[in-house]
């Protein structure tokens, strides 16, 4: 069984939703005006495809983000700096943030973002030091 994980998000304007992530760190590894393909870590591929396009596939409407939040994906990273730097290049590309970096439980630490068709995005660096440890 293949092990590859691969996202299909609706977005109104595919060519803005690649530039957009290419302007906060994504890869493009394929763009046109009905999909793009870009490269998450590794392993993980987020797929765009146009509203009426996704809802042929998945037979269903697509949810209104400006309302609704259908999923939260979230993204490690490597450091608190990392997290940061981040979400300053998600702000200068448009993106909306939602939760402001910042620490949880004295171990996590990171921040909420909305990309431009309001897909809601989680970053965050995980202390494995300071992590409660299992009893």
């Amino acid at each position: 069984m293949s092990q590859d994980i691969w996202f299909n998000l609706p977005v109104k304007d595919v060519e803005k939703a690649t530039s957009f992530f290419n302007a906060i760190g994504f890869k493009t590894t394929n763009v046109g005006s009905e999909r793009a393909m870009i490269s998450i870590g590794q392993t993980t591929i987020m797929l765009f495809f146009p509203y009426a396009t996704f809802e042929k596939f998945t037979g269903a409407r697509a949810v209104d983000t400006s309302h609704s939040a259908e999923v939260i994906i979230s993204i490690g990273a490597d450091s608190r700096e990392a997290v940061d730097s981040f979400i300053q290049n998600v702000e200068r590309a448009g993106g909306g943030i939602f939760g402001k970096p910042g620490e949880t439980d004295g171990w996590m630490y990171g921040a909420g973002f909305a990309d431009l068709d309001g897909h809601r995005w989680n970053l965050l660096y995980m202390d494995e030091s300071k992590m409660p440890k299992r009893q």
